[in-house]
């Protein structure tokens, strides 16, 4: 029989609030996460992503709020009594044991009868594909093959939850983009639901079934990595989804849900994203991939600064005789002091309320 979690229905995090003396590093964190889910905590640095892991852990008290797994309140537990495995961002294995040795560490601290345990780590160590490295110490293995037997060492306890904390942070890109299909396919396979800290937004969308993202302690958006991706709720989470443009200006015109914007002497239109009238002020939001040279009369005049080779495309920054700093896609290389006009598509442009 495969590695596989233990039962349960769903985690739930209740109003979880943590202090640092006069930091509020969590404010009222509410989500609950069902079994089998996979699950990213993202955003900035110091958003308490990181935070609120280490408290479902137990590795930290929280200040205020509860956690439950099913109808069992676990805030009051120790960590090793909540059950829950763990991968940490510097895989925190012992240098003296074997692979084998650090994955069934956890067993033999639960008192795992011994034939119970060979098996348990015989089918993680098969499950994270490492059998010719199982009796390596973690100083002959590479960074991949550790943070492997990291993750066997978390899933070999058959926890109901799994707990990573920005586990690819320290591999190359090759080895991030590899891992990251090897973590959400032993996600899959062993049935657990998992909780994943990270910064980056390509792990996020690729890996996750809903993103959460956060900001100062706070919960800003839960949902799909398409709806993050194409709706952002908020001007902070668009902007860490990618929407790196962002212009402020005053709305001219207003039909249904598009919203046209003034920004110096250019009009652009998009969605907006709250209510807007004619008057507020707003500020409108492009990803750089969706702003292309144009020669649409109502594109930002601007002047490049910089363009660098990206594979398929350029990418250049240019900035408007107004001082506002544009990043833009073009399909060939454009010399710093070019002039340029950029525009985006209506149906790639959102319109939020307030200045940028």
């Amino acid at each position: 029989m495969a590695v596989q979690a233990s039962n349960f229905r769903e985690l739930r995090l209740d109003r979880l609030s943590r202090d640092f003396g006069t930091v509020n590093a969590l404010r009222d964190v509410t989500l609950t996460v069902k079994r089998g889910e996979f699950i990213c905590l993202h955003g900035p640095s110091g958003c308490g992503k990181s935070t609120a892991l280490n408290c479902i852990a137990g590795l930290l008290p929280a200040t205020a709020g509860s956690i439950w797994l099913d109808e069992k309140r676990i805030d009051n537990l120790r960590p090793e009594q909540r059950g829950f495995g763990m991968v940490f961002q510097n895989y925190a294995l012992f240098p003296h044991l074997t692979a084998r040795k650090n994955v069934g560490f956890g067993l033999l601290m639960r008192g795992t009868p011994k034939s119970e345990a060979e098996r348990r780590i015989n089918e993680a160590i098969a499950l994270v594909r490492l059998g010719e490295q199982a009796n390596k110490l973690p100083g002959q293995m590479s960074g991949g093959q550790q943070q492997r037997v990291a993750i066997a060492r978390a899933i070999v306890v058959e926890p109901p939850l799994v707990l990573m904390d920005e586990p690819l942070s320290n591999l190359d890109a090759k080895l991030r983009l590899e891992m990251r299909a090897e973590i959400r396919r032993i996600h899959d396979e062993i049935g657990a639901a998992t909780i994943y800290v990270t910064h980056d937004q390509d792990e996020a969308l690729s890996m996750a079934d809903r993103i959460v993202v956060m900001r100062e302690g706070v919960v800003r958006q839960i949902g799909t990595p398409r709806e993050l991706y194409a709706a952002p709720a908020h001007l902070d989470v668009a902007e860490f989804m990618g929407f790196r443009n962002r212009l402020s200006g005053k709305v001219t015109a207003v039909a249904g849900d598009a919203a046209t914007v003034s920004v110096g002497p250019t009009t652009i239109s998009g969605t907006a994203r709250e209510k807007l009238g004619v008057g507020d002020t707003a500020t409108v939001a492009v990803r750089p991939d969706d702003m292309t040279p144009t020669e649409a009369a109502n594109g930002f005049a601007a002047t490049v600064t910089a363009s660098e080779y990206r594979g398929r495309d350029f990418f250049g920054i240019a900035r408007t005789a107004e001082g506002d700093e544009l990043s833009f896609r073009a399909p060939e290389h454009m010399a710093a002091g070019t002039p340029v006009r950029l525009g985006a598509s209506q149906d790639r442009v959102l319109v939020f309320a307030g200045a940028a």
